[in-house]
């Protein structure tokens, strides 16, 4: 690995952008529920309500739900460039040609990607071709965690508790499987809530049915379909490498401020459409009010799961508790969102917040993580002194 004497490195920051064009409204997604009275109204886009009662959310294309959009790849590039010079790349076609041409000494991948199963390792396999360091975790990591089902697989062999599962790679795989509900139906390759809407907690065999068809039909992949857990749901987040990786404050979902009658679910609606820098829920608890006991095994069970899969610098894992009380890992994020705005309710971000890292310091201190794990000499921050795990 190259070795720099100076301070400066020259960093690659690649990443994909949002269009806002490419946020157009759709089909409606419905729901049968009534708004809580007691709840400041929810952005709920206009809502319709139909003569049986239930309620019609115009559902929003979300093909490019996980990219980001030009504010925050902006946000890291300045928090970047006050350390050190910044190359923009773009994780389009000419990425490959752009990586080789430019050359950087290191880069600062959040790139998605949009096509395969495989598409977040796809940047990562580009750079370790061109032996260009970066940071986060490998491209077999990546892969692994964009499969739900592997990851579940992973982690139940070495005893992890994850909920229940199996997967339907068509329809008629649905009248082999036994299923307890309530499940939820998810996208098996799918991340930001991508997929997941407040219809896919099913309670019947005709539930089911009806959302594995559209995962299969909307998104052309297999449907995981998971025991819904009936706990307490948290999220995260986590940096460092090896035994020195350590969790910041633990983040809540706070469900009681969903309107009356939603499953308690942090789903596309929640995340993009009720909760918006105009109108924020107060969704999130950090630090999450839980007594020391429960804080070391959630803690525990996040550190756990992020060596197991050979997670790098950072992550976001997120853990709900069964009907015993008990933390199981729901989805591991080795990509996780880092939007910089305090109303844009991001978790990493929050997160570190109450720990007292700015945005900029976060980036910075991830960043020298990365940096200090590839061997490039530059000064590593120390963990924040609030982090006690």
């Amino acid at each position: 690995m190259r070795k720099l004497p100076q301070s400066r490195v020259r960093v690659a920051l690649i990443y994909n952008v949002k269009e806002e064009a490419k946020q157009e409204q759709t089909e409606p997604v419905r729901s049968s529920l009534s708004l809580n009275p007691s709840i400041p109204p929810v952005n709920t886009v206009n809502p319709e309500v139909s003569p049986d009662g239930s309620i019609t959310f115009p559902r929003t294309n979300d093909l490019y739900a996980e990219w980001d959009t030009m504010e925050t790849i902006n946000a890291i590039r300045d928090a970047i460039a006050e350390v050190h010079d910044v190359v923009m790349v773009e994780a389009d076609r000419s990425a490959y040609q752009k990586l080789a041409e430019n050359s950087p000494d290191f880069a600062f991948n959040v790139s998605e990607g949009l096509h395969g199963v495989s598409r977040e390792a796809q940047i990562p396999g580009m750079l370790e071709m061109l032996q260009i360091p970066y940071l986060g975790s490998n491209p077999l990591t990546l892969a692994t965690c964009l499969d739900k089902a592997r990851t579940k697989e992973v982690l139940t062999y070495h005893r992890v508790p994850t909920p229940a599962f199996s997967v339907a790679h068509r329809r008629e795989d649905v009248d082999d499987l036994r299923v307890r509900f309530p499940s939820i139906v998810k996208p098996l390759h799918e991340g930001s809530s991508k997929g997941i809407y407040n219809s896919c907690v099913v309670r019947s065999p005709e539930e089911l049915i009806r959302e594995v068809v559209t995962v299969l039909d909307t998104y052309h992949q297999p449907a995981l379909i998971e025991e819904f857990l009936p706990g307490r749901e948290f999220t995260v987040a986590v940096m460092g490498n090896g035994r020195e990786a350590y969790c910041l404050p633990i983040v809540e979902i706070n469900y009681d401020v969903f309107p009356v009658g939603v499953n308690p679910v942090y789903s596309y609606e929640a995340k993009w459409v009720w909760d918006t820098p105009g109108n924020p829920l107060e969704i999130f608890r950090c630090p999450a009010e839980i007594d020391q006991d429960l804080q070391s095994r959630v803690e525990r069970i996040v550190l756990d799961s992020y060596r197991i899969l050979g997670c790098r610098d950072w992550s976001r894992i997120d853990v709900r508790l069964d009907r015993n009380g008990i933390p199981n890992i729901i989805e591991v994020n080795p990509l996780p969102g880092v939007l910089p705005k305090v109303e844009d309710n991001s978790c990493f971000p929050k997160a570190a917040r109450a720990v007292g890292l700015s945005y900029n310091a976060l980036i910075q201190t991830v960043l020298n993580i990365a940096l200090a794990r590839t061997g490039i000499l530059v000064p590593v921050a120390e963990k924040p002194a609030a982090v006690t795990a």
